[in-house]
């Protein structure tokens, strides 16, 4: 079974990209607050909650994603270790939705320790529900997963293959397909996890 939810593009971008931003602490560690522009981005062009956008979502530009990205970084700041845990993420997240007077949307942390098999229920879940879900990984010993260390980013799709899952990613500007089964895995004690979105 494979399901990829739609998603916007901005000229050539498979969503918004970290790179195309002047300000230094969002280029190096703007991922939570770019995360959380491109769910709302999200949110605005697919569930009906253009309140989520304040610009044009009929016309995304490079230009009007850096100004919300500006926009987004006091709630999800960049700082010096990262947005490194799940609680930070969405109380930064909360905090955004309130000022913005955005209703009808809410997270749950998913501890990345929970086992493989929930954490997959729960993708599967909220991508068959239609809504993505906000990733930080932090360090994995495997070296082939080293772009995604220290890095939040939206899962945007799935596929089922022999009881194994691969999902897709969303993230500066590429999809990405990554095995989950050890993607989950990290090898280390310290890890990120899921925050699995609600929207009524």
């Amino acid at each position: 079974m494979k399901r990829e939810l739609p998603y916007f593009e901005i000229k050539d971008s498979f969503g918004g990209n970290q790179n195309w931003f002047f300000d230094p602490w969002m280029r190096i560690g703007g991922c939570g607050a770019l995360t959380m522009c491109d769910l709302m981005i999200y949110m605005a062009a697919f569930h009906q909650k253009p309140e989520c956008y304040p610009y044009d979502i009929a016309n995304l530009s490079k230009k009007d994603y850096r100004r919300f990205g500006m926009l987004m970084k006091p709630y999800l700041r960049p700082r010096e270790t990262g947005i490194k845990d799940l609680p930070t993420f969405i109380e930064g997240a909360e905090y955004f939705l309130q000022y913005s007077e955005i209703e009808g949307i809410s997270f749950e942390a998913f501890d990345g320790h929970r086992p493989l098999d929930e954490a997959k229920a729960a993708v599967i879940r909220s991508i068959d529900a239609g809504l993505p879900v906000p990733m930080l990984m932090l360090n994995h010993t495997d070296p082939k997963f080293d772009f995604f260390e220290w890095h939040w980013f939206l899962i945007v799709g799935y596929e089922q293959t022999a009881g194994k899952l691969n999902i897709k990613t969303a993230t500066y500007g590429k999809a990405r397909w990554l095995d989950f089964d050890a993607f989950w895995e990290t090898g280390h004690e310290e890890r990120g996890g899921l925050v699995l979105v609600s929207c009524e």
